[in-house]
C-alpha cells in the first residue's frame, strides 16, 4: 500500500508542476474532476497497472516543461516560483552529493529566501537587445533568470550590474554558484553530476538575452529530470 502510494504522489506532483510550467490553474475547482476520475480508475490496481496507467496519462498530456519555453515570473505565481526554485536547488545539491536543504530553501520572509533576478531593475543597462522596457521586463522574469538567494543578499547586491555581483553568487548555492566558473573547479561532486545528467551547464562571463536563453533551456531541462515519469517506476521498485 506503501509503495502505491507513492507512486501516486508522484504522479500528482509530476502533474501538477507541468500545469504550473505552463500557467494552467491548479486549484481545487479546476482539479477536483480529473482527481475523481484517477482515483475512480486507480482503485484496485497492483504495483505494475498503477505504473502503467499514470505513466500513460502522462504521455498523453500535453502539458510538459517543454511545451512552455517562456515560463516566468508574474504577478500571481510568486510562491509557486518560489518552491519550484527551491525544487531544482536541492535537486542540483543533492545529486552533487551534498544534504538536502530544501525546508532552509522554501522559507520565505525577513529570514528567509528571495527570489533573486539575475538582472537589476534597470532596463537602461540593457538598450542593446530590447527596445521597450516592457520587453525587457517580460524577459527579465523567466525562469532562467531567476535564482533563490537569502533575503540579505537581494538588499546588498541585488541593484548591481551582473558583472558585479556575479562573484557574490559564489558563497550560496550550487545553481547559484553555477554561473561563476569557480564552481566547475574542484567540485567532483558537481562535475560527476553533470556528466551524468547531460545537463547543459555553463558558466556565464556576462548575462545576455542569448545567456538567459540558455539558462532558461537548463532549467526546463532540470525539472524534465525532477519531474520526470521516470519517478513512476522508482517508486514502484523501491
Amino acid at each position: 500500500m506503501e509503495r502505491k502510494i507513492r507512486i501516486v504522489s508522484a504522479y500528482v506532483d509530476i502533474l501538477i508542476h507541468r500545469r504550473i510550467w505552463n500557467f494552467r490553474a491548479i486549484d481545487y475547482s479546476t482539479m477536483q474532476y480529473a482527481m475523481f476520475l484517477v482515483m475512480r480508475d486507480i482503485r484496485g490496481k497492483s504495483t505494475d497497472e498503477l505504473v502503467s496507467l499514470l505513466g500513460s496519462w502522462l504521455e498523453r498530456e500535453p502539458d510538459t516543461f517543454a511545451s512552455n519555453d517562456r515560463f516566468r515570473l508574474h504577478g500571481t505565481n510568486g510562491r509557486q516560483i518560489h518552491r519550484l526554485l527551491s525544487r531544482l536547488t536541492d535537486y542540483v545539491e543533492t545529486r552533487s552529493g551534498q544534504a538536502s536543504r530544501y525546508a532552509e530553501y522554501s522559507q520565505r520572509g525577513r529570514k528567509g529566501y528571495d527570489i533573486e533576478h539575475i538582472w537589476a531593475n534597470h532596463p537602461e543597462r540593457h538598450k542593446s537587445e530590447f527596445d521597450h522596457p516592457s520587453d525587457f521586463a517580460e524577459y527579465r522574469n523567466r525562469i532562467g533568470g531567476l535564482l533563490l538567494l537569502p533575503r540579505s543578499f537581494n538588499a546588498s547586491y541585488g541593484d548591481l550590474p551582473y558583472v558585479k555581483k556575479r562573484k557574490h553568487y559564489l558563497g550560496h548555492n550550487l545553481l547559484a554558484r553555477s554561473l561563476h566558473e569557480d564552481a566547475y573547479e574542484h567540485n567532483p561532486g558537481f562535475l560527476r553530476f553533470i556528466e551524468e545528467s547531460g545537463l547543459p551547464f555553463r558558466a556565464h562571463p556576462e548575462f545576455t538575452k542569448g545567456d538567459l536563453d540558455v539558462r532558461q533551456h537548463l532549467y526546463e531541462k532540470l525539472a524534465d529530470q525532477v519531474w520526470s515519469p521516470d519517478r513512476l517506476v522508482r517508486e514502484a521498485e523501491m
